[in-house]
This record gives C-alpha cells, structure tokens and sequence, in this order.
C-alpha cells in the first residue's frame, strides 16, 4: 500500500473530492460511505479503492489504513443543537465529531472537511465556533474558507465551506488558491449536449438504453409553486444555478428564455416558447460538477443520479484545492517523487 502520497475518504458519495484529490496526485486508498444506491457508482470509478459500506460510527480507527490525509464532507444538520453544546450527543450532528474523533485517533498530516454554506448563519455562530475549536483541539492548525465554485473552473455558482487543517508540527498553514482569472459559462461545458437529451421512462426510471451519452436524460414532471416562485433559467454565457441534490429542482436548460415574473412570489415560462423549458439532465449536471464524461453514474430511479452528483463537491474545485495542498506538503517533505511502499 502506498503510504507516501495515500488519503482516506469519509462520505465519500460518488466520489467528487476523490475524483479531484486523484487528479492532483494523491492515492485514494480506502473510502467510505453508507448509502447502497452509491456503491456501485463509486466502486465502477474508483476500482483500485477499497469501499467501507458501515457507518462511520461503525468504524474503528484501526481499521482505517494509514494515511497522510482524510476528506469528506460530514453532515450535520442539528446546528442549535450543536450551538448549545448537545451537538455531539445529537445523533444527526454526531457524523461531523465522529469525523473530528477520526483525526485524533490518525493524525494525518492533514483533512479536509466540506459543507454547506448555511452554517454561516448567525443562528449557528456558536456551532461554528465550537466545530472550529474541535478542530484546533484535535492538533491542527485550522484555515476556514468560504469558496465558490465557479472562482475555480466549474461552470455554476455554488458557494460552500472547507476546514482546512495541517498538523501543528508542520507550522504551516492552509491558503487558498487565487481565483482562475476566466470563468467558464455554461455554453462551453454543455453546448454540445443541447439536441441530445432523452426524457426519463415512465415513473422517472433511467432510459440508460437510450441514451447516446450516458446519464443524458432528464426528470419529467410538473414545477412546484415554490420552483415556479423565481426564476430557474440562467443563459448560455452565465454561470449555472447551483445543482442540488433533488432532481425536481434542478435548473432549467439554458436553451430556455428567462422566465417571467407575473406576481412577487410567481413566475410562468414564456407563452408559446414552453417546450424549450426542460431540466437540466443526469450529465448535464454532472458536466456542471466538472465530472469528466468517463465517469459514469449508475442507478435504476433517476432521482438517485441527481442525488449522487448534486451532493458532490465539484471536481475542478476539489482538484484547485488539492493540487494546492499537494505543493503544501511537497515544500515541507512530507510527499516526495518517489512513493514509499509499506
């Protein structure tokens, strides 16, 4: 096993920030994840991986390999819970502590942590604070960044956070990277893929026979009220909504004309122009989340490939993050050329 340049993943998903550490130079050794309907779209693309399906509550640090570094994006919904210091007896809060209580017991050179950018809310402040400390407590020194993807090669705004830490020893500390100067729109990612999509089958089951490009095909079905409330159309020369991991509210196609407010809270698609109103498919979103086309997402119910790609953090942006922890740790000797076996 190679030690030198190998990271571990928890809530792995289908495999966004290792797709984006492995093509960065790191070694995915182990990964984990919980949820059945991704194992077979994380092991198809990650084959020299090895796959924990328990939870991580369920795992003992022994039994994850050795490693330089540990990423994932815990979960953790009960922020008051966690703000009033409960958090960690709460059992929707607890995967993020047992996350931190993963770094205590390995203490790799250093983790990664990604969530939604909700947790900024006042609401959560104390929350924060305290994950933050519990960072800090486990031995590193903690950089906390607010990023947007598409500063950083992905065609959609989606604005997330990252605890990013190094082991105190190494007195170094985590900086992002600059913003790419040019940002990328969605006509260069899927232009191409405009004439191509295929509906869904009867009970949005995948139409995968179908399909010339694998994963082009889009959820049918009505808009909510609230998805009718705003607009959901950005153009050819913009950047996407962000892509969630509903397929009901995926963003419409940018062959649509912008819709059209009628009421504060309503908005209709151009009269005559209806049909152009489609949402985004399986690959088109997965294009959006910088997936390159070789990876392919496997599942029987649509809903479950828009699910996969929507709590995915972006390749491109998971990649400027790691090749940026890559020099990091490249300068203070901790990876060298040569990978060292053990």
């Amino acid at each position: 096993m190679l030690m030198n340049k190998g990271i571990v993943s928890f809530f792995s998903g289908a495999g966004g920030l290792d797709k984006g550490f492995e093509q960065a130079g790191f070694n995915v050794m182990w990964g984990n994840e919980y949820d059945e309907t991704i194992w077979q779209t994380f092991e198809n693309n990650f084959p020299n991986t090895i796959l924990d399906k328990r939870s991580i509550k369920h795992i003992k640090p022994s039994e994850v390999p050795d490693c330089i570094g540990i990423i994932g994006g815990p979960p953790c919904q009960s922020w008051s819970e966690a703000g009033a210091l409960r958090g960690v007896e709460d059992k929707r809060g607890q995967l993020f502590f047992d996350f931190i209580n993963m770094l205590k017991e390995k203490k790799p050179y250093f983790f990664l942590a990604e969530n939604v950018s909700g947790m900024l809310a006042k609401r959560h402040g104390m929350a924060l604070e305290n994950i933050k400390k519990y960072f800090k407590e486990a031995g590193y020194n903690l950089s906390f960044e607010l990023l947007n993807a598409k500063d950083y090669g992905v065609a959609q705004d989606r604005k997330r956070v990252f605890f990013i830490g190094y082991r105190k020893d190494l007195n170094i500390a985590f900086q992002a990277p600059e913003p790419l100067k040019e940002r990328i729109n969605l006509k260069q990612i899927i232009g191409d893929l405009e004439h191509t999509a295929k509906p869904a089958l009867a009970k949005n089951y995948s139409n995968k026979d179908k399909c010339d490009c694998p994963n082009h095909e889009y959820m049918t079905g009505g808009f909510s009220t609230i998805y009718m409330s705003r607009n959901r159309v950005r153009g050819w020369g913009e950047q996407s909504f962000t892509i969630q991991a509903g397929g009901r509210h995926a963003p419409i196609h940018p062959q649509a004309p912008k819709m059209v407010k009628v009421e504060k809270d309503k908005q209709i698609f151009l009269e005559g122009q209806e049909y152009l109103y489609r949402r985004l498919s399986v690959r088109e979103c997965a294009r959006i989340q910088s997936f390159p086309d070789d990876f392919l997402f496997h599942y029987e119910k649509i809903a479950d490939g828009y699910k996969m790609i929507g709590n995915a953090v972006p390749v491109n942006l998971a990649r400027c993050l790691a090749e940026k922890i890559y020099q990091d740790l490249e300068r203070v000797g901790v990876i060298s050329d040569l990978s060292i076996a053990i």
